[in-house]
């Protein structure tokens, strides 16, 4: 007991969890509270304590964060809005440049000095990275930095970069990631900090090594200066008692054929431990050689501590869309259980040469499905969709996990968007427990002939994917449900404590219909140190579940479905919980109409 009470005392010193003041609940994006006032015993009896009204709007899934006595959100028309905490009334308004058509729109970078005299709050629009004086909501004119600059590219042709996801503030930097696009000539995925008071580039990452760095010769010579991608599009996470930063990256560019770029390409779909101070490797690893599904790593690296072999570990897991939880020894990267390297099938595309073996966890055991037969479609298809995805799955290849792109089709499960997404896990840092929101979406990945030219390629190796989810005709998924699932863990052995199907289709559920799952969910969880799980779905449900057994505790229905991660605080005694309400409800919506959204706040009476 003494023992775990120093573990206790060490991690907490390192990182406060009582408070809500970056993206995630904090540095180590563990999406955890060890504030204690809503607790099993008192859940049930949450109820509304302040509504946000953001108006008629884009879809939004953005995670507040809470300094003080304030919240900043995202409000109407992409502004950032300070709200009073204790009642959600406004306190000032930010409003974006005039033309922006891009913003960090999932969360916010909130840094203070050390005097608490300059608070600012980070952010990008329209690839500039901006400040604002978060005490007035005045735009700091003196801190700007356009992210195409430094990368060694033509910033005119940089149409796509910036991330929809916040950084990571350490210490006194503000450390980004980009969002490449997702074809043949993008920009390269450096990773970057820059001085959070000046702008100044403090260091860069290539994650395209150049000439005479570590993994250059896992891509043909030159290829920085013409291939993009191995991206952190997402989110990364620090250690900020030892300094490290853990950043996942993306594939490389072109997703899905990459005969320009020969090689494992690391650092492509790694993840990568580099000290936060110097942008220094430490260690790395490579979740998928030579990318050609999409099988970028999209989940926050989660940072937790667990018994394993007699002794206790500082980890971290990394959550993939594959299904797979990876688990290293956090200052080492070494695996905490076997990683195997299996024989793939071989590509039948012109020109492509795919990577021989891919690594598989042998330990814990996936979260998502990994296969989709005829036998695994959907009772409620109608006979015309089931005669389509039959068709399509007995034409395609469809031979496992890394089943290559090909002409003919292939068969990709749980797919390319599913598994676990962007804010889709959440730990107990002190008791190695990790809880997933994932989904099930085949996707059939189709290659055809580009036209337009491509540097470095023949018109016979030209490719691009016509790829496609396994949508029916009325938007549900083409396999059987769950379509979404909630699944917890227990790292300290590596075991699955439970799963269940995680909300509901309202469409099939005014039929009667239940336990299917949400459909098409982003949306992320949150722990509690009372041993509660919060979420919210796509069904207009905000949930509690109690994490030892998944049973539920607290189920109300709001006004629009919920997306992003919840975030907890506590202010004059009370505790808070606020979700955003502001996506559209039931299934895939064929166009991105404007929705009526809302933050909303549960307290206890």
């Amino acid at each position: 007991m003494r023992v775990l009470l120093i573990l206790i005392a060490a991690i907490a010193a390192a990182q406060d969890y009582r408070t809500w003041r970056d993206y995630g609940g904090g540095p180590d994006s563990s999406q955890y509270t060890a504030l204690t006032l809503i607790n099993k015993s008192n859940v049930a009896k949450l109820q509304v304590a302040w509504r946000y009204k953001i108006g008629e709007n884009k879809r939004y899934n953005f995670n507040p964060v809470i300094a003080g006595d304030r919240m900043f959100v995202m409000g109407a028309g992409s502004s950032i809005v300070a709200l009073n905490a204790a009642d959600g009334k406004p306190l000032w308004t930010w409003t974006p440049p005039s033309g922006t058509t891009a913003i960090t729109n999932r969360g916010i970078n909130y840094w203070e000095s050390k005097d608490g005299k300059d608070k600012r709050l980070l952010l990008v629009s329209n690839h500039i990275l901006r400040a604002i004086d978060a005490t007035t909501g005045k735009t700091i004119e003196s801190f700007h930095v356009d992210l195409r600059e430094g990368l060694d590219r033509d910033p005119k042709l940089l149409t796509v970069l910036q991330s929809l996801s916040p950084g990571r503030i350490f210490e006194d930097l503000i450390i980004v990631g980009s969002a490449t696009n997702q074809g043949y000539g993008s920009a390269p995925g450096d990773i970057r900090a820059f001085d959070v008071r000046t702008g100044k580039l403090v260091w860069t990452f290539h994650t395209i090594p150049r000439p005479g760095e570590f993994g250059y010769d896992g891509w043909p010579k030159d290829a920085w200066k013409t291939v993009g991608g191995a991206n952190v599009w997402s989110e990364m996470s620090v250690d900020p008692k030892r300094g490290i930063l853990f950043a996942p990256t993306a594939s490389a560019k072109y997703n899905f054929y990459g005969k320009d770029r020969e090689g494992h390409n690391l650092f492509a779909d790694s993840l990568i431990a580099i000290d936060a101070r110097t942008g220094k490797r430490l260690w790395h690893y490579q979740m998928v050689h030579h990318d050609i599904w999409d099988y970028d790593d999209s989940t926050a690296p989660k940072l937790l501590t667990v018994r394993h072999n007699g002794k206790n570990i500082d980890a971290v897991a990394q959550v993939s869309k594959q299904g797979f939880i990876w688990v290293f020894d956090r200052v080492t990267g070494k695996p905490l259980w076997p990683i195997e390297e299996r024989p793939v099938p071989k590509t039948d595309m012109p020109g492509e040469t795919t990577w021989p073996t891919q690594p598989f966890p042998t330990k814990p055991e996936p979260f998502a499905r990994q296969t989709f037969t005829v036998d695994d479609l959907s009772p409620f298809l109608s006979a015309a969709d089931r005669a389509k995805f039959r068709d399509q799955i007995l034409s395609a290849r469809n031979e496992g996990l890394f089943t290559p792109p090909a002409k003919r089709g292939a068969i990709q499960m749980p797919g390319n968007n599913g598994g676990a997404n962007w804010g889709g896990a959440a730990v107990d840092p002190f008791k190695g427990t990790l809880v997933v929101v994932s989904k099930d979406l085949p996707c059939l990945l189709k290659l055809d002939k580009r036209e337009s030219e491509v540097p470095g390629l023949s018109p016979e190796e030209r490719f691009e994917s016509a790829f496609g989810f396994m949508i029916a005709s009325d938007g549900l998924s083409a396999i059987k449900p769950p379509w979404t699932s909630l699944t917890v863990y227990d790292l300290n052995d590596g075991s699955i404590k439970w799963k269940i199907p995680l909300g509901e289709v309202p469409e099939l559920a005014a039929k009667g219909i239940k336990n299917t799952g949400t459909h098409y969910p982003k949306l992320g969880p949150i722990v509690t140190s009372t041993g509660l799980i919060f979420t919210g779905t796509r069904d207009r449900k905000v949930r509690a579940f109690d994490i030892d057994n998944g049973k539920l505790l607290f189920e109300q229905e709001v006004p629009m479905a919920i997306e992003g991660i919840p975030a907890v605080y506590e202010l004059n005694g009370k505790q808070y919980i606020v979700f955003c309400a502001s996506a559209q409800v039931g299934l895939i919506p064929a166009t991105q109409k404007p929705i009526d959204g809302e933050y909303i706040a549960f307290a206890l009476p």
